[in-house]
């Protein structure tokens, strides 16, 4: 495979490259896609983290009865109510 650089992905490798780090651009690009693949890994890692706590909640969500909306909110209100009135 070969690939054609912008002047801008050269300038980047060549300015690694006078650090000293770094032997040729071939590790320069090595390490580049290690880390690209590090971190779509990451990614995915998260997105699936994400699922399963979605999944939980449905499960848990299922398993419990609904809730009356303003009943609930009712009980918050008067939640607030008792605690300002201790405060006072």
């Amino acid at each position: 495979m070969s690939m054609i650089l912008t002047p801008q992905q050269e300038q980047f490798i060549q300015s690694k490259l006078q650090t000293g780090k770094y032997r040729n651009a071939q590790e320069v690009l090595e390490l580049a896609f290690k880390l690209l693949d590090e971190y779509e890994q990451a990614d995915t890692d998260w997105i699936n983290s994400v699922r399963e706590k979605i999944d939980a909640a449905i499960a848990i969500s299922e398993q419990t009865p609904p809730i009356d909306g303003k009943a609930f909110v009712g009980q918050i209100l008067k939640d607030l109510q008792q605690v300002r009135e201790r405060q006072e």
